[in-house]
């Protein structure tokens, strides 16, 4: 299925990325996906989780010279500073790992650009960029940002072949979707980016792998789930309505964190919101969840939901009749058992 350009935006806008598509991410390759944490963590300047990051993308494949080549391009983005800081880290990981005896792939250097003047072979890179000749009122009102975009960003950068412009793209928008303020210039690359190659389908993995990473701070996480939950788990009540005898309320799991297995004596109801997860009915396959998913669960029926390994997960929960709709608990789901259900 195909999404317009302004439904993803507005999707993204509002919070509300709810695609039909039930394995979205798929839709990047690995490379891809780490590409976009790289370039959305140096985009927020968080160097913890770019270090993270930056490993990720040494194991999936990616070449000494690409990640450089990603971090340089982002200054254009998001300023010297993080850019610099997000080199800086990589330089850093680089000298540890290679402490370690681990030896990454250097790549290849970029080749030389095309004769001429920057802000020639930079214009035609842009008009091929975006399909037409790029003017406005605004460039009129400032030349000097047209030529240096012209001639350094299109020229002196996109004329660089370490990466194509199908994923220098792909880490501009991860980077834009990461930023705050910067809505028009994302909408403008989600845009161009479509005309270099990539699909509705991979940008709405792009906006919905930077937006899952806001999880713990938009979501409420009133208490910490302990007893009869693996791993990190909250809850915040949303309303206990007395008189319509139902309970509402979110749960945010960490990545791989899961229910015990239960059974609710009247059933239970969920609404996935954000990220990708799971629901196991005893002695049947597990069922992927994405946003926008409804999951109707009987009465009695022995069950577990949580995330997926690699995706932190949120679902509002209703329970209908709570006065008389107690929950049974049964016992934890094994490694084993998670293993099982999530491969499958």
């Amino acid at each position: 299925m195909k999404y317009s350009i302004i439904y993803i935006i507005i999707l993204f806008l509002l919070g509300d990325i709810s695609y039909a598509e039930k394995q979205t991410m798929n839709y990047l390759t690995v490379k891809e996906n780490t590409i976009v944490t790289i370039s959305m963590y140096t985009a927020r300047g968080d160097m913890a989780k770019l270090n993270a990051a930056l490993a990720e993308g040494l194991e999936a494949g990616l070449t000494v010279s690409e990640i450089k080549e990603v971090l340089t391009q982002l200054y254009t983005y998001c300023g010297f500073p993080r850019s610099l800081n997000a080199l800086q880290n990589f330089m850093e990981l680089l000298k540890d790992r290679q402490a370690k005896g681990i030896v990454d792939t250097e790549g290849e250097i970029p080749g030389p650009l095309p004769e001429g003047k920057s802000i020639d072979f930079g214009t035609a890179n842009q008009t091929e960029l975006c399909g037409f000749p790029v003017k406005g009122e605004l460039f009129d009102f400032a030349p000097a940002i047209d030529e240096y975009l012209k001639s350094h960003l299109f020229g002196d950068i996109f004329a660089r072949d370490t990466l194509d412009w199908r994923t220098r793209e792909l880490a501009t928008i991860a980077a834009l979707a990461a930023m705050g303020g910067v809505e028009s210039q994302l909408n403008a690359h989600i845009v161009i980016g479509q005309n270099n190659g990539l699909t509705d389908e991979q940008i709405s993995a792009i906006l919905l792998l930077v937006r899952s990473e806001h999880l713990p701070d938009v979501f409420p996480k009133d208490i910490e789930l302990d007893d009869n939950f693996t791993g990190k788990a909250w809850l915040a009540f949303l309303t206990n309505n007395k008189e319509c005898d139902i309970s509402v309320y979110n749960v945010t799991f960490g990545p791989a964190a899961r229910t015990y297995w239960h059974k609710h004596d009247v059933g239970q109801i969920l609404l996935c919101t954000v990220g990708f997860g799971y629901y196991q009915e005893r002695g049947k396959e597990a069922q992927l969840l994405s946003p926008g998913d409804v999951v109707n669960i009987p009465a009695a029926v022995e069950h577990w939901h949580g995330a997926a390994p690699d995706s932190e997960f949120v679902h509002v929960g209703m329970t209908p009749k709570m006065s008389e709709n107690d929950v049974v608990w049964i016992g934890p789901v094994t490694d084993a058992e998670y293993e099982a259900a999530t491969n499958n």
